[in-house]
């Protein structure tokens, strides 16, 4: 997606190695804590993101837990299931995906770029592409999960994909 025009590199190859930090209790803060952090140590232009799945009848749940819903660890089964759980017996499933990508330009300025897709919780897992909720995850206007599209497919729409476009529209302009 970004083309020739703008040179990427990672973490590692800018020699950042350390866990970035996600303390915040909203994505957007994440998303600043890391790449405020990268920008002062390494003093780079760089982007990074917080993504969480927000299920409107438990009250946004998990949204910026969602990778530690079920507990410390990032067990993507049991956060599923404990989704699935807490929702049981409730007829509004309706969810999306956010994700928030926080871009610090060399001089420092911040801009961030947000991406969202609608979407249900269904009850059984389906597929076995993508990962986190992926299984149990339908966008509005498909009948099949992100779990259950190619790559391909899912980079066209999905909440990620929609805030990098976002990103590199703003780099190709600037």
């Amino acid at each position: 997606m970004l083309g020739d025009s703008i040179k990427l590199l990672s973490l590692e190859e800018i020699g950042c190695t350390e866990e970035l930090a996600e303390t915040s209790d909203t994505l957007e803060g994440n998303s600043i804590q890391k790449a405020q952090y990268v920008y002062k140590k390494y003093g780079v232009a760089c982007f990074a993101d917080d993504t969480g799945l927000e299920v409107e009848a438990l009250s946004g749940e998990p949204g910026v837990y969602s990778a530690r819903y079920a507990g410390a660890e990032r067990n993507p089964e049991a956060n599923m299931n404990l989704l699935l759980k807490n929702l049981e017996g409730k007829e509004n499933r309706n969810a999306r995906f956010k994700t928030v990508i926080t871009y610090f330009d060399a001089s420092g300025n911040q801009i961030q770029f947000e991406g969202v897709v609608n979407g249900a919780i269904i009850v059984d897992k389906r597929g076995g592409e993508g990962f986190g909720y992926d299984p149990i995850f339908i966008p509005n206007g498909y009948d099949i999960t992100f779990a259950e599209m190619d790559l391909t497919e899912k980079n066209k729409i999905s909440h990620r994909a929609l805030a990098v476009q976002k990103l590199v529209s703003f780099l190709n302009n600037q």
